[in-house]
């Protein structure tokens, strides 16, 4: 699906895929990625080998390439797409770690042979009104053990292991890979939402559960909120609403006019997300080309 070095996926092997995910959609949007199939495509067509290393099994994509694939799976099945975002920033974290922990966890990832997710809410955005944290690592003679709370967790009960975040009694974060079967691990029935409720997102209790690896951030490589996936994500959904919109406007002339407007506004937006792709981009833009596509995709 993937050549290296390509700005852009392979066309052909995108459209498979993306044709394939379609038509698992209505059973995704049930039981999410997990159970339809959906999650597996993935990883048969090689997409999720094109965001992993090439020394723990990737084929290493640019992120072009990566960005564009996201768009196109969030067009097909925003469901799958938000869970594969979800376990791209899993990896991400595990990346940082070890070279024992990265080949150890990354290349079963690669292959599709071990799901995870990641669950860093609590890090971010969730709960931090509270003024503590939400959950707390603590180490003693036998390592480090979890307690809390992780509030937001995609395929919680659907995937191996999560890879979460906590602070330490000296103020500090640090990441860790639990286990789902962990002793002390409960996940909490999937939350009942408006839209996206096949991702499965659940709360997950911690009661001094053992981390099967711990990963230490380097200096400014905290946990972080958004991101160029998250306006992939994005624009992806808002072609889906078009398209509807426009097959709609062959019955209605009024909504001829609408259905472009809002194409065109999309395809700019997706013009911005390839040239920082390309190019890279400063926190202050990548926020402010976030803004304008969530605030597309809801329009």
């Amino acid at each position: 699906m993937f050549t290296p070095h390509a700005l852009a996926p392979d066309p052909a092997a995108l459209g498979r895929l993306c044709a394939i995910l379609r038509s698992r959609a209505p059973e995704t949007v049930r039981g999410g990625p997990w159970q339809s199939g959906g999650f597996a495509a993935l990883a048969s067509a090689g997409c999720l080998a094109g965001f992993l290393p090439r020394e723990t099994g990737g084929t290493a994509a640019t992120e072009p390439a990566r960005l564009t694939a996201l768009a196109a799976i969030a067009e097909a099945c925003l469901t799958t797409a938000l869970a594969l975002s979800q376990w791209a920033a899993a990896c991400r974290i595990i990346e940082g770690g070890a070279a024992t922990i990265r080949q150890a966890w990354l290349p079963p990832l690669a292959r599709g042979e071990a799901l995870t997710t990641v669950g860093i809410s609590q890090l971010t955005t969730s709960r931090r009104h509270l003024g503590q944290a939400a959950l707390h690592a603590r180490e003693d003679a036998d390592g480090w053990r979890l307690d809390g709370l992780c509030p937001w967790v995609t395929g919680a009960d659907s995937v191996d292991t999560i890879v979460t975040g906590a602070a330490t009694a000296d103020g500090s974060q640090r990441f860790f890979i639990v286990e789902t079967a962990a002793a002390g691990l409960t996940v909490e029935p999937p939350l009942a939402m408006l839209a996206l409720s096949g991702s499965r997102t659940s709360a997950v209790k911690l009661a001094g559960v053992r981390p099967a690896a711990v990963i230490a951030p380097t200096a400014g490589d905290g946990a972080r909120t958004g991101g160029l996936a998250t306006s992939a994500l994005a624009i992806g959904a808002t072609r889906a609403s078009v398209a509807v919109i426009a097959a709609e406007a062959t019955r209605r002339d009024d909504l001829r006019p609408i259905a472009e407007q809002l194409g065109a506004d999309a395809d700019s937006l997706a013009s911005r997300l390839a040239e920082a792709a390309r190019m890279g981009i400063d926190r202050e833009d990548r926020d402010r080309l976030r803004a304008d596509a969530n605030s597309l995709v809801v329009r």
